[in-house]
Parts: C-alpha cells; sequence; structure tokens
C-alpha cells in the first residue's frame, strides 16, 4: 500500500518506491530560490504541470498508450493494468500536491491548442549515487509515436541541463539500463 497526502492509496501510482525511495519525498527536490518552470513550448506541444484537471483527457491518452508506458516507470510495474478514472484522478492529485511541495514535478504534454494530451513528463528525487534526480516520459502511441518521443527527450535533456538546478539526471530506462538503475 502506498500512502500519498490526504489518505490511503493501493491502486499502482506512477512513482515507486522500489525506484525512488520513501524517504527522499521528504524534502524539496530544488533549492528553495528555485523558481521551477510553469511551461516548457516545444514544435506543436507545450509541457506544464500536471494537474486534477487534466484528469479526462490524461486518463485516455494512458489508456491509449498502454503498450508504450507499461514499465515505464518500474519494469515490474503493472501500471497502467486495472488504472480506473478513479485511481488516475488520484494519481493527478498526488502529483499536483507533490508539484506544490517542491518533492517532485510531473507535467503533462499538451497538443498546442491543450485538446489532447500528448504524453508526460516526471522528475523524481534520485537514491542512486551521482544522480540528484531521476526523469521519465513517454509519448502518446499512434503515428510517429516514436518521433514524437524522441523529441519530447531531446526538450526534456536541454530544459533540464539550461533550466533546473540538477547537476546529472538520469533517465533510468532510457540512458541508464534497467539493470543497472535498480542495482543502485
Amino acid at each position: 500500500m502506498h500512502y500519498w497526502p490526504g489518505g490511503a492509496h493501493s491502486a499502482p501510482r506512477r512513482s515507486h518506491c522500489s525506484i525512488h525511495g520513501d524517504h527522499v519525498y521528504n524534502r524539496p527536490l530544488v533549492p528553495p530560490d528555485f523558481v521551477v518552470p510553469e511551461r516548457l513550448e516545444g514544435d506543436g506541444f507545450f509541457l506544464r504541470m500536471l494537474s486534477v484537471d487534466d484528469v479526462d483527457k490524461d486518463y485516455e491518452a494512458v489508456m491509449a498508450s498502454a503498450g508504450r508506458v507499461k514499465g515505464l516507470l518500474d519494469p515490474a510495474s503493472p501500471w497502467p493494468d486495472g488504472l480506473t478514472l478513479k485511481d488516475n484522478l488520484i494519481d493527478l492529485a498526488w502529483h499536483q500536491r507533490e508539484f506544490a511541495l517542491r518533492h517532485s514535478f510531473a507535467y503533462t504534454v499538451m497538443a498546442s491548442g491543450e485538446d489532447r494530451c500528448l504524453g508526460c513528463c516526471y522528475i523524481f528525487p534520485s537514491n542512486a549515487p551521482g544522480y540528484d534526480a531521476a526523469v521519465f516520459y513517454w509519448a502518446r502511441a499512434g503515428t510517429n509515436a516514436d518521433a514524437r518521443d524522441a523529441e519530447l527527450g531531446t526538450c526534456l535533456r536541454i530544459w533540464l541541463r539550461d533550466v533546473w538546478p540538477f547537476k546529472n539526471a538520469a533517465f533510468p530506462g532510457r540512458d541508464v539500463p534497467w539493470h543497472e538503475w535498480l542495482a543502485k
């Protein structure tokens, strides 16, 4: 069972203690004087804070992309199998609260007209030696999904390098193979 501010939560969440560790969530991920970016503009998309207001669009994107996102945050996780709209609302509330506390940051990837969710990005604290953040992202399934995923990854890496205060952000399962990440 996982706990989030406001009560118990037993549904699969997008973050998992096996990767991130509970104790790292007891502190802000960024310094108090750091201004957390509200938005990142891309070509035909933008990132902004993921909130409970995104529940329907996010849920639809997650379920449409279930094959792409399964194992993304943890290779052993069943998420999003069995995810309901209510579970997703709980996930989004948790992400929104963590963002407000500056303990982790979840961004939705929206089409320019904000009519469609195109993916998500998660910035979590890291327990792994040599890494101060663990970053996960996914692009919605469909035509050109791999190209969108690559473009999103490039934008995120530049943004994290140029704007965020991290010295070394990890991309588990992408830049750092899962077997190495889980052994850290």
